[in-house]
């Protein structure tokens, strides 16, 4: 079934389905606890139960750590030196019902980051993980974009497009030795010793974990309200990188690439939780996209439905130097 009739169908399900039930499994039948009406909460799937870890009346706004709940349901499998990932369920309210939350936590200090730029001869988009090359352990979708990636890109240390301009914009700059600088709502002063680099919006957490005023009041040009699936990027307070994926799973793998998931507060919430202290979205709903491979070879692969012109691209220092452009 192409893309577009699965999205039909998936969403006449989903509008068919009990707001408590929608996509539950049988081993997972219980529904989380209600929240007061108008109240968003977030729970997790963890020992056979759902454990909320998170309501929107009661968001802290600065996270200074991670959330023990949601990290006590997080089981890390190492993928290569530098590499790991996890995945666990995440209840939210409708249409979302259910999110798989995939992440994936690097440690830019023993892996090489680079970026690729890749358009067509026409200057459209043209990159999606089956370009990755064979020695990356992982590739994913950078920054957001129309045809070409918004705002300011930095490749093998050269200005390849000047920045955008926003007050919830943020800057990932990353050094050669792994170092990783975040400027939010704002261009970059200093690009000295910057081998790659990429802007994108919307800042989630903007320096020691603080959630942003227009993620906290609307009206401040940040729709908080809408549901989407969704790709963000942040960095911990030991300097490791989290990259967080949500897949709607409501109604199974067939439907996982429905563009519904967290709220952009929810998403704040969700790197915050993580253990971040920076945190920005990339490009997700239909172009959100991820490559992980571990030390044999084999690939973990969650496809997007729509190519994107700017990908990140870890290796294992040890590998091969890139190609230009890799």
């Amino acid at each position: 079934m192409t893309p577009a009739p699965r999205l039909v169908l998936a969403l006449a399900l989903l509008a068919g389905a009990p707001a408590g039930t929608a996509g539950a499994p049988a081993a997972a039948s219980s529904a989380p606890a209600a929240a007061p009406h108008g109240v968003a909460t977030l729970s997790v799937w963890d020992s056979g139960a759902w454990r909320a870890w998170w309501r929107s009346d009661r968001d802290p706004g600065h996270w200074s750590a991670s959330d023990s709940t949601l990290a006590h349901a997080l089981s890390w499998t190492t993928l290569a030196p530098g590499l790991e990932w996890a995945s666990v369920r995440l209840a939210c309210a409708g249409p979302a019902w259910r999110t798989r939350l995939i992440v994936a936590r690097l440690d830019p200090r023993r892996l090489a980051l680079t970026l690729a730029m890749d358009l067509d001869r026409n200057q459209r988009p043209a990159w999606s993980i089956d370009r990755a090359p064979p020695e990356a352990i992982l590739a994913v979708n950078a920054g957001q974009f129309v045809s070409l990636p918004w705002g300011w890109v930095a490749i093998d240390g050269r200005q390849r497009l000047g920045p955008g301009f926003g007050p919830t914009s943020s800057i990932v700059a990353i050094a050669g030795d792994g170092h990783v600088r975040w400027v939010h709502g704002d261009t970059l002063a200093d690009a000295r010793g910057v081998v790659a680099g990429f802007q994108s919006y919307s800042t989630l957490l903007a320096g020691n974990g603080v959630v942003p005023a227009p993620l906290r009041t609307a009206g401040r040009g940040v729709n908080l309200t809408h549901r989407d699936a969704r790709l963000a990027l942040g960095e911990t307070r030991d300097g490791r990188l989290i990259l967080a994926m949500t897949r709607f799973d409501a109604l199974g793998e067939a439907a996982a690439s429905v563009p519904i998931g967290p709220t952009t507060p929810e998403m704040a919430a969700i790197m915050g939780a993580l253990g971040a202290c920076d945190a920005v979205m990339l490009d997700g709903g239909i172009s959100a996209q991820l490559l992980m491979r571990d030390a044999s070879g084999r690939a973990l692969r969650w496809h997007g439905m729509r190519k994107v012109p700017l990908a990140l691209i870890a290796r294992e220092r040890a590998a091969r130097a890139p190609s230009p452009g890799q």
